[in-house]
């Protein structure tokens, strides 16, 4: 875990509670104690955690297990070792806590996989949330339609990863890295960082000729493993850079035709302004 972390701290019900920002892992982090001590009103939310942490280490959960210590300024100023959760774990731990404030979290859990179960069922419904939630954010339908598409497209490309025999998660991580630095010459962790983004989607922060480019890398690495069927990991890698290499291909002649970089630090606030921009109108005198 990097120990390059933004030290903040967060009011929940005008409780602190402390967390930090793991650049590497592109996650926060959250201190447990501070978040049992707010929902079990705990006047030793330590001594609280510690029962409840051995209790579920005892059923065997696993949660507990994965948690990791961070050091976090305490009450006395000094950095010291606590427990921190991401937020998957921490949502996890919610449900073990027997407390009134957990139950909008609960809620929240139970309405997403409900969601979930539906869009199985049914893909057009993500689809559908998908242009209302962009819709409320303010994007433009134009931009809308192309993230859309963008998501048809990732969704072959995972599909056929599948078939290769390619794991969700790190080696899904490292084929996307390595498609994105073919053709926009940065690797994702450094487009976010050109964007001035952290743990913000970073297809959710691109330009519609941005998203174009990154579907055309994406949708020509489908293409190209359908004919080569990389039969291992290495070979998936190969297959990624050539896909890649397709739509830098692209990137770099339109530039050449238009002078600007194609890869722009505009994200979404930006692309929403833009949006928003209105014409003014000119009168007569």
């Amino acid at each position: 875990m990097s120990e390059k972390r933004d030290n903040t701290i967060v009011l929940f019900n005008q409780s602190r509670i402390r967390r930090h920002w793991d650049d590497e892992q592109e996650k926060w982090y959250f201190s447990v104690v501070d978040v049992v001590g707010v929902l079990a009103d705990s006047t030793n939310p330590q001594a609280y955690w510690r029962k409840l942490k051995q209790r579920l280490k005892d059923e065997g959960n696993e949660t507990v297990t994965n948690c990791h210590a961070l050091k976090m300024p305490a009450k006395d100023g000094k950095m010291r070792l606590t427990d921190v959760a991401d937020t998957e774990q921490l949502l996890r731990l919610i449900q073990s806590v027997p407390s009134p404030k957990a139950e909008p979290f609960k809620l929240w859990l139970a309405k997403v996989g409900y969601q979930r179960i539906e869009e199985t069922e049914d893909p057009e419904i993500s689809f559908d949330r998908a242009m209302q939630t962009y819709l409320k954010k303010g994007y433009s339908k134009e931009w809308i339609n192309q993230r859309l598409k963008s998501i048809e497209v990732r969704k072959e490309l995972t599909d056929e990863w599948d078939e290769r025999g390619v794991k969700e998660g790190l080696e899904y991580a490292i084929l996307t890295d390595e498609i994105t630095k073919a053709w926009a010459d940065k690797s994702v962790k450094d487009y976010k960082r050109f964007k001035g983004l952290k743990k913000q989607n970073l297809r959710d922060n691109m330009t519609t000729l941005e998203l174009v480019l990154n579907m055309l890398a994406e949708a020509s690495t489908t293409e190209i493993s359908k004919k080569q069927k990389p039969d291992t990991f290495d070979k998936n890698v190969n297959v990624a850079r050539k896909g890649g290499r397709v739509a830098g291909t692209a990137r770099k002649q339109i530039e050449s035709q238009t002078g600007e970089n194609i890869v722009s630090p505009k994200n979404a606030e930006d692309l929403m302004l833009s949006h928003h921009k209105r014409p003014e109108i000119e009168t007569g005198d």
